[in-house]
């Protein structure tokens, strides 16, 4: 099926966890618009610069904007710096998470759901996303931008990696919906939630668990990074009238 197409020379858009998965798939479809992008990744993670001078030898317009969305003080600062190297900022994309565990953790073992993996999750998938909304908010009203976050069907009615995890996707749709209250009428803010997605995700699914989630789909397949950032660059660039919803993107897993 052909994807629409955009005209977006003369924007510039900041996607966290940039670098790889559903994020670096949402900055190549931003950038073959035209849209100017910075990648964000962790400062020591290499997949930044490389995908940075992969596209710009492919020539698109894209920066590196190291930084950590889980740290207080630098994902503010990683915003604001992306926005002086872009000049301008018209789109952000709430993409870098974490499951913050290499196995799913059934909702019976409640041993297995320590602190840390609380203060990880919602640090990273939870808080910042606010940091670097409340930090992008002025330059987005100025531009009449928009934001999408990646929330899950782990957020909604499915166990996902973890309790934790789920919780933690649950608040960015609940957060979504007043953050376009508290952005409207300059900004729209959207989500999406992803289903069972086959990208460079850290938890390790068994081969069943993987056939299952095929199989339980009713387009029976499992959803790829580009169905994703298709869905994200649409409630981006298009949906003029779409604010404060969260838009499941699972193939009918959840039906």
């Amino acid at each position: 099926m052909a994807r629409i197409k955009y005209d977006l020379k003369g924007t510039a858009a900041l996607v966290t966890g940039g670098a790889s998965g559903i994020g670096f798939a949402t900055v190549r479809m931003l950038a073959e618009a035209g849209c100017r992008v910075a990648i964000n990744h962790l400062a020591d993670d290499p997949r930044g610069p490389e995908q940075v001078a992969a596209l710009t030898a492919e020539g698109f317009s894209v920066l590196s904007a190291p930084g950590n969305v889980a740290d207080a003080a630098d994902a503010p600062r990683m915003v604001e710096a992306a926005v002086a190297s872009l000049g301008r900022l018209d789109y952000l994309v709430n993409n870098a998470g974490t499951p913050g565990t290499r196995h799913a953790i059934p909702p019976t073992a409640l041993d297995l759901i320590t602190e840390e993996l609380w203060q990880q999750v919602l640090e990273v998938n939870l808080l910042g996303v606010f940091r670097c909304a409340r930090a992008a908010a002025p330059h987005l009203r100025a531009t009449g931008g928009a934001i999408v976050s990646v929330a899950s069907i782990a957020g909604q009615n499915s166990p996902g990696s973890s309790m934790a995890y789920g919780a933690s996707k649950a608040g960015v749709i609940s957060l979504t919906k007043n953050l376009a209250r508290g952005l409207g009428p300059e900004v729209r803010v959207n989500a999406i939630a992803p289903g069972a997605v086959d990208s460079s995700w850290m938890v390790e699914w068994t081969n069943e668990a993987r056939h299952e989630s095929i199989e339980g789909a009713v387009l029976k397949r499992r959803c790829l990074p580009e169905d994703l950032a298709e869905v994200m660059l649409f409630l981006l660039a298009g949906a003029a009238m779409v604010t404060g919803q969260t838009i499941t993107v699972d193939g009918g897993l959840t039906l």
